[in-house]
């Protein structure tokens, strides 16, 4: 997994100005929201919880970066 500061870097330096900022926070976004379905083993309504979020939101989130919940399912 990316270390934060390695994930700055990569958008300082590649992505174009006006960017930076939408595209940092929504990659940092995509690795919160796996991270609990991996400790939540894929249930999403524990990774909601979780995060703080409502199971809708998290469930738009979760199609938004295309993450495939099967693979964190035990």
């Amino acid at each position: 997994m990316d270390n934060i500061y390695d994930i700055i870097d990569k958008y300082f330096y590649t992505v174009d100005a006006g960017r930076i900022y939408d595209d940092m926070i929504s990659h940092i976004e995509e690795i919160v929201i796996t991270k609990a379905l991996e400790q939540s083993c894929g249930n999403q309504v524990s990774a909601a919880k979780l995060l703080g979020l409502h199971r809708n939101t998290l469930h738009n989130k979760i199609k938004k970066f295309n993450i495939d919940v099967e693979r964190f399912k035990k």
